[in-house]
């Protein structure tokens, strides 16, 4: 602001020295606006002058109107309307002396933008001074057509640009270059008047002339195809030469900067050498000796020689240049990565980036200075070279990369951690080759930085150790040990009670030893104090609290002689505050007390987890939130194979099949996907919450039989849903259903969940005293039908409803292939009228065997909210691939039974 405050005043006191100066009025208001201590005092002094101004406006003063404007654009800079003294503007253009026309003109650039339908009447002023004799009256006109020409101003003064361009004065041709720019940005369709005078500027030996072309030449080859290539042909050489003079020019003291010849020429003349040789191998091999000669020349120890060398290896790595001279413009950014400035090292970072995908071989070579810059004390630094190592992982070097960083892990910043520690759980999860090397770097990582573990990733640890058999005692070792160092780290707290809880004889009976691995001695009561001591520790952590009583409830049936104190442990938390926990220790307490003889088969190691349906989920979790909010057929973007019921491609909208006899419009479903990650294996560990959702709620049946089972206060009465404090927690996904717990059981004894049962007091087990043959029912079998049926496929319905719910049916479909040939990429889809209510489930499969060899299921829930007054009615449709080929299939079901 105070540059331009002095440029005013410049003009004012120049025009003051004049035959019609008023004295210096200007710098007095200046000080009185400076001298003002309150904005409101700033605003009565500027409405003061403004309306001074517009006196002498309305007076028509002529001998003041330079002073007058001066004060306007004084004002304006201050942020004020000046609105009302454009028209002085123009008076003072078209007056005849050049100070008049030099304050006018700078008065029309800043109180003018093109937009202004006032410019219109300054057209001609322009033309008349573009032609006047005087060159400095020239250049102000070149001057206000550069900063605020219109393209119909362009239009119309575009010839006397060109024709100044040819003039003689160095200051009117460069000026007329940079005018030349303005026009070609508004009216393209101009470039062709200007691309000769371009390339012939470009032989001139003025630095100014010079600059001015090149940058004219750059914006033509933006706006006109025809124009590059005009200058393709034309320019390269003359290009070339100036790059190659400027680079051996001697000392000249106008052009020098720090001992460097010139180097804002030198950067433009690279950027359009850039733009040529992008796409044009000829143009590129013409280039490639000075730019070579340039790379080369240019020591790093001096900014604007940075700045050179920077253009240099953009330019190199934009054209089609040699694979040599490639290397050499990834060795100067390794150069880059050892300075001190830390502005160098990070462009040369992010030039990197861009350079991997032209040359991976030459920057994998700087890869131990680009893991120092990830040690780097600059924030900015350390993350772009996190990114650029994680652009260099291969399968090649992910084992020493991946040690440095995890190396690196204990003393990093503790703001830098959850960055790093998320790159590297994505290394290890992509590239590992051996289960072995994968579950070794992910128990270093958690033992480092276990706090900024993210709960997906240490989910996918607990199935890939679920699926591992035989790394099952190396792990649950490895783990226990850790937790005795690092307690303090609540990822691998979580997993290593999970793998305790799971695999605790085989940590008692070093099971499964490796080839060089240590035995170690650890007691059943040392399992027991390591899942007490994690208990203690994360007392304000429910979910960490609640997989360590489900981990002690394991162990009481893995090891009987610590059941007594495991009780004890386990009911310290019946009077805890959280609910979750005082149901996990009393449902425990009683299931490790009164029932010892279903205890063993109920508390059962936990089956493999199915990696590929959770990594399915995992992936398919980030479209969660789209499908809960907006109704739409199953599909998933991105096109990911996934099994029915889960999102996939659409070949059109679902919408486009019904044609249902009901008048309301239908309403498209998705499979039921919304399952977060950590959702998926919190109701695998028994430590999910209560569903806000009706969909997600458990059936009424199930709570009950569970809360008789476990003696847990009342059942609900036979019409409201479960009370919220008395849904059961599940023991470690060995129930996921109620009527697991007596499978092994029958009995024509009945425990009904359809009747009101009376209140049970606290201390009775309804357990007790019930024979071996027990049976459960509640729910109500319809009939099977065919529901679709081809050449090629065929359907079939089963159904079963709650007599307390008779709007809702659960569906189960089984899809049978009919032919010799396997259906892969099977998806089913369903659309319901809008008074139905649809919920599908996730399919078993994606691949429909050949006939014979058996089939795929799925289940989905359907709520009619006009049972009794409208039948259910549902159009379906079936998409696989068989050979590769794309097969679609549709039908409408008809022949649901009566009732539903």
């Amino acid at each position: 602001m105070d540059t331009v405050e002095k440029i005013v005043e410049d003009f004012a006191s120049d025009i003051a020295m004049g035959p019609f100066s008023s004295g210096t009025r200007l710098r007095d208001m200046i000080r009185a606006i400076r001298a003002c201590k309150t904005a409101a005092e700033e605003r009565a002094v500027v409405r003061r002058e403004c309306a001074e101004i517009r006196a002498a406006i309305g007076e028509n003063q002529q001998e003041i109107r330079h002073r007058n404007m001066a004060k306007l654009m004084f004002i304006h800079m201050l942020g004020y309307p000046t609105h009302f003294g454009q028209m002085e503007c123009l008076k003072l253009i078209a007056a005849a002396g050049y100070p008049e026309k030099r304050i006018g003109y700078l008065g029309l650039m800043l109180l003018l933008d093109e937009r202004q339908e006032v410019l219109m009447l300054v057209t001609n002023s322009l033309k008349q001074d573009l032609n006047h004799s005087n060159q400095f009256i020239v250049g102000l006109a070149l001057c206000a057509l550069g900063n605020i020409c219109s393209a119909e101003m362009a239009r119309d003064l575009s010839p006397e640009v060109e024709r100044l361009m040819r003039s003689r004065d160095v200051n009117t041709k460069k000026k007329a270059a940079l005018c030349a720019i303005r026009i070609v940005r508004k009216v393209p369709d101009l470039a062709e008047n200007f691309m000769g005078l371009a390339s012939s500027l470009l032989k001139e030996k003025h630095h100014g002339i010079l600059i001015s072309a090149v940058q004219l030449c750059t914006e033509l080859c933006k706006s006109s195809k025809d124009a590059l290539e005009y200058l393709r042909k034309n320019c390269v050489e003359g290009l070339v030469r100036i790059l190659r003079d400027v680079s051996n020019s001697s000392y000249a003291p106008e052009y020098d900067v720090a001992g460097i010849s010139d180097p804002f020429l030198h950067i433009r003349v690279l950027k359009l050498m850039r733009i040529l040789g992008q796409g044009d191998a000829d143009c590129s091999e013409y280039m490639n000796d000075i730019l070579a000669q340039v790379a080369t020349k240019n020591e790093s120890n001096k900014n604007a020689a940075n700045a050179i060398l920077y253009e240099c290896v953009q330019t190199i790595m934009g054209i089609e240049a040699t694979s040599g001279l490639r290397v050499l413009a990834i060795n100067i950014l390794g150069r880059f990565l050892s300075n001190r400035d830390n502005n160098i090292r990070y462009v040369a970072l992010n030039m990197l980036m861009r350079a991997i995908t032209v040359d991976t071989q030459a920057v994998q070579r700087h890869r131990t200075t680009i893991l120092e810059c990830v040690k780097d004390a600059d924030a900015s630094i350390r993350k772009r070279a996190l990114e650029l190592v994680f652009l260099l992982v291969n399968d090649t070097n992910v084992k020493p990369l991946t040690k440095e960083l995890v190396d690196y892990l204990d003393s990093a910043d503790p703001d830098f951690k959850e960055d790093l520690t998320a790159k590297i759980c994505s290394i290890v999860e992509k590239f590992s080759q051996e289960k072995l090397w994968y579950l070794d770097q992910m128990f270093k990582v958690l033992s480092l930085a276990g706090n900024h573990v993210k709960d997906d990733v240490w989910h996918a640890l607990v199935v890939v150790i679920s699926n591992a058999s035989e790394l099952q005692g190396y792990s649950v070792r490895l783990l226990y040990m850790a937790l005795q160092a690092f307690v303090d780290q609540g990822s691998l707290v979580r997993v290593a009670v999970w793998c305790i809880g799971e695999y605790g004889e085989m940590l008692v009976n070093n099971v499964g030893m490796l080839q060089g691995e240590e035995p170690i001695t650890v007691t059943e009561s040392d399992a027991v104090d390591a899942v007490q001591l994690a208990l203690n520790r994360y007392s304000a952590d429910v979910t960490t609290r609640a997989m360590c009583l489900v981990a002690l409830l394991k162990l009481s049936s893995r090891f009987p002689s610590t059941s007594e104190r495991i009780k004890q442990i386990v009911s310290q938390n019946k009077k805890n505050i959280v609910l979750e926990l005082q149901q996990r220790s009393i449902e425990f307490s009683s299931i490790i007390q009164r029932h010892q003889s279903i205890r063993p088969s109920l508390l059962e190691r936990m089956p493999a987890l199915d990696e590929a349906s959770y990594l399915l989920r995992r992936a398919s979790a980030t479209q969660a939130t789209l499908a809960a909010d907006k109704p739409t057929p199953a599909v998933t973007p991105g096109g990911l194979k996934l099994p029915n019921g889960v999102a996939k491609p659409a070949t059109s909208p679902l919408v486009d099949l019904l044609d249902l006899s009901s008048d309301d419009v239908p309403a498209i479903t998705t499979a039921s996907t919304t399952t977060a990650p950590n959702d998926f294996l919190q109701d695998l560990l028994g430590i999910g919450g209560i569903s806000s959702s009706p969909a997600a709620a458990p059936s009424s049946a199930s709570t009950d039989i569970l809360i008789d089972l476990l003696s847990i206060g009342s059942s609900p009465s036979q019409n409201g849903p479960p009370a919220a404090d008395s849904t059961p927690a599940q023991v470690g996904a060995i129930v996921p259903e109620a009527t697991d717990l007596l499978s092994s059981l029958s009995s024509s004894t009945s425990v009904s969940g359809t009747k009101s049962a009376p209140a049970v007091p606290q201390d009775m087990d309804l357990l007790d005293g019930l024979p071996s043959n027990t049976s459960v029912s509640g729910l109500v079998n319809h009939s099977s039908i065919t529901a679709f049926k081809s050449a090629t496929l065929k359907i079939n319905f089963d159904f079963k409803k709650q007599p307390e719910k008779p709007h809702e049916t659960t569906v189960h479909a089984t899809f049978t292939n009919l032919t010799s040939s396997s259906y892969t990429d099977f998806v089913f889809q369903a659309a319901v009228p809008k008074f139905i209510q649809l919920r599908l489930d996730p399919a078993s499969g994606n691949i429909v065997p050949a006939s014979g060899n058996g089939s795929v299921t799925q289940g989905f829930s359907v709520t009619n909210n006009q049972h009794g007054q409208k039948p259910l009615a549902m159009r379906i449709r079936m998409s696989y691939k068989v050979n590769g080929e794309d097969r679609l299939e549709q039908g409408q079901v008809s022949n649901f039974p009566a009732g539903l």
